[in-house]
């Protein structure tokens, strides 16, 4: 019987042992770990003089400023977009910073940081194009970002698209005559068309409300949450997210 009972105790300290090691995660190892898609430019994006790598952009400044607060070394996953909730419940990464609008359908498996940046969906077309609102898409073809907002909107408005991996791949199509327009983001817009000489944008408050970007972590790690609502309030109140929209939006 003695025996036994020792056994209960080692085992029940091994279970405790590895729940906590299991909650802690990141804190244990030093580092916390963002998943991204760094195909969303100003957002994040890779570049040979990266703020963490070979990543840059408004989210990868975020990311870092949140590690530098807690003590952490931020590191970065890059993956498809679609990928990134799944590698939350998983346990592959930390949290999701990537231009991630917050919804309610989200929101029922992670759980939101405070919004940090407001955003709305936008076209983009050829210049002398007919398309001057989201009504004109209906006879047209249009190419979005599989999982972005921009999928859901046409999804809803019942309008014929094509889905693809990448914001580029989108744009392409529409430089290359293979699609009539673009919707995403509207940041991200701007810095297409600076890009790409000949394309403009559309825009059209009464289809495409406001949303907001927020960082998602696992269901019920108030502790991450609360660390990253921190930094974000902290950056927020003094301007550096005003600042870092400013600096990457009108970045040449």
């Amino acid at each position: 019987m003695k025996k036994f009972t020792k056994f209960v105790a080692l085992a029940s300290a091994v279970v405790m042992a590895v729940a906590c090691m299991t909650g802690c995660g990141s804190k244990a190892s030093g580092k916390i770990v963002f998943g991204t898609n760094a195909e969303f430019p100003p957002f994040e994006f890779v570049s040979a003089n990266g703020v963490i790598d070979t990543y840059d952009g408004i989210d990868i400044c975020i990311a870092k400023q949140i590690g530098e607060d807690n003590g952490m070394t931020a590191e970065i996953a890059n993956m498809e977009f679609d990928s990134l909730l799944v590698a939350i419940q998983n346990g592959q990464i930390d949290a999701a910073i990537a231009g991630m609008t917050v919804t309610d359908e989200r929101a029922q498996s992670v759980d939101f940081s405070i919004p940090y940046y407001n955003a709305t969906q936008v076209i983009i077309v050829k210049e002398g194009s007919d398309i001057t609102c989201a009504a004109d898409l209906a006879e047209k073809f249009t190419a979005v970002v599989q999982g972005y907002t921009g999928e859901t909107c046409i999804t809803e408005l019942g309008y014929k698209y094509e889905s693809f991996k990448k914001g580029t791949e989108c744009i392409m199509e529409l430089v290359n005559g293979k699609c009539d327009a673009v919707v995403i983001d509207s940041a991200t817009a701007s810095k297409y068309v600076s890009d790409n000489a000949g394309l403009v944008i559309v825009t059209d408050e009464e289809a495409f409300g406001s949303e907001q970007y927020a960082i998602a972590v696992k269901k019920g790690n108030t502790e991450l949450l609360n660390k990253i609502n921190a930094t974000i309030e902290k950056m927020l109140e003094d301007g550096t997210i005003a600042n870092l929209s400013d600096k990457y939006c009108t970045a040449e």
